[in-house]
């Protein structure tokens, strides 16, 4: 990969968004790749409404986010609240690549996927609806709150402009691809228990350490009456998918876990 982005391209624009699409959206499409499978990806024809770029190969679909900074914000501004939740709901909804960079060297400083199956409603935020003088009077967007994700969710490609290699992107989006197939109150519970074992500040830790958590899982599942039961069935999974580590007596050890 190659941080620096080719400017030449965007010498027939004029507005800043414009050059700041058209030379990030270049530079995905020749320094990107499917996490999935690998292989190279494509654009899509101009005004997709649903996503910028496709992998031939396995057909997943992939929307850019990309913002001037040196880090990942926590909240990214999107579009149409209503929209979002749609779309994150459907069955077609594409993954995200965020793409930060230096306005001054015009380079890359991080590059991340968040797959679409990590995406819940209760990560998307309603902003407040533009007041009645607006063009759009009423209109009601959205921010998608980073926060929410648990770290596993975010599978690097440049991270404060260090490459990671090709084989551990395509490791960590193995590792995950388990929760495809969960939905609703399954999807959640083992979303949230990764959240909680995020906020354990140790690398190693015991169930007692992930108990804490409890009073804030029977908060969000209150018709569950077995939370710790669900908390090692949630464990269970994550052990057997490589996300944690089983050291026995009911210890356990984040597996290549850096925090953000």
């Amino acid at each position: 990969m190659d941080l620096k982005f080719d400017l030449k391209i965007a010498e027939n624009y004029s507005s800043k968004s414009q050059i700041a699409r058209v030379i990030t959206e270049n530079w995905v499409k020749n320094n990107g790749f499917c996490p999935n499978c690998g292989n190279p990806l494509f654009e899509f024809e101009n005004n997709k409404p649903v996503a910028d770029f496709l992998c031939k190969n396995c057909r997943e679909e992939f929307e850019l986010k990309s913002k001037n900074s040196i880090k990942i914000s926590n909240k990214i501004v999107d579009g149409s609240y209503s929209t979002m939740i749609d779309r994150i709901l459907s069955e077609n909804n594409p993954n995200f690549f965020f793409l930060t960079y230096d306005k001054v060297k015009w380079e890359v400083t991080n590059f991340l996927i968040i797959p679409k199956f990590f995406f819940l409603p209760n990560i998307i935020e309603k902003r407040k609806p533009l007041s009645s003088n607006a063009r759009r009077a009423g209109w009601i967007g959205c921010n998608i709150n980073l926060t929410e994700i648990p770290e596993n969710g975010r599978i690097y490609f440049i991270k404060r402009t260090k490459i990671l290699p090709k084989t551990k992107v395509l490791n960590s989006w193995n590792k995950v691809s388990f929760i495809k197939k969960k939905k609703g109150e399954g999807k959640g519970w083992i979303l949230d228990v990764m959240k909680c074992i995020d906020n354990i500040p140790k690398n190693e830790f015991n169930l007692k350490d992930v108990y804490k958590f409890e009073d804030r899982l029977k908060k969000k599942y209150p018709k569950n009456n077995f939370i710790k039961d669900k908390i090692r069935q949630q464990l269970q999974i994550m052990r057997d998918n490589g996300l944690v580590e089983f050291i026995g007596r009911g210890k356990y050890k984040k597996v290549n876990y850096e925090k953000n």
